[in-house]
């Protein structure tokens, strides 16, 4: 098993930016690919992008490419999602997931087949 938690999720303004982690813990993390989803209310769950296991390559969604960037840091066995200029219409909860393949990982919502491992979310609210 891999356990995920998100963190740093909190109420923003319009125009900030912030940062989320997703701390893991149990396998091995340089293993997995990671995503971050989001998932607003009365909405369907959101790919927002993903990284691969060594780092090397990432695919965003077109609605947050230039505005959101995700690293990752093996040695810490964690995974970043830098927001800037939020917007109120980035109000959600935020979710990272892990799984052995990028490819599946990229494909967006919903996935081809259950992603191996989900957080269980941080909510992110931001205001006008």
């Amino acid at each position: 098993q891999l356990q995920l938690e998100e963190s740093g999720g909190g109420l923003a303004q319009a125009g900030d930016s912030r940062r989320l982690s997703c701390g893991t813990s149990g396998r091995t993390f340089s293993n997995y690919a990671m995503g971050w989803f989001r998932q607003a209310p009365g909405k369907e769950r959101e790919f927002l992008g993903g990284i691969s296991a060594n780092g090397d390559t990432t695919s965003y969604a077109d609605s947050v490419k230039g505005r959101f960037t995700i690293s990752r840091d093996n040695a810490k066995n964690t995974v970043y999602l830098q927001m800037n200029s939020l917007k109120p219409e980035d109000t959600a909860i935020y979710y990272c997931a892990a799984d052995y393949s990028f490819q599946e990982l990229i494909v967006g919502w919903p996935p081809n087949r259950p992603l191996d491992y989900w957080g269980p979310g941080t909510q992110v609210t931001v205001s006008s």
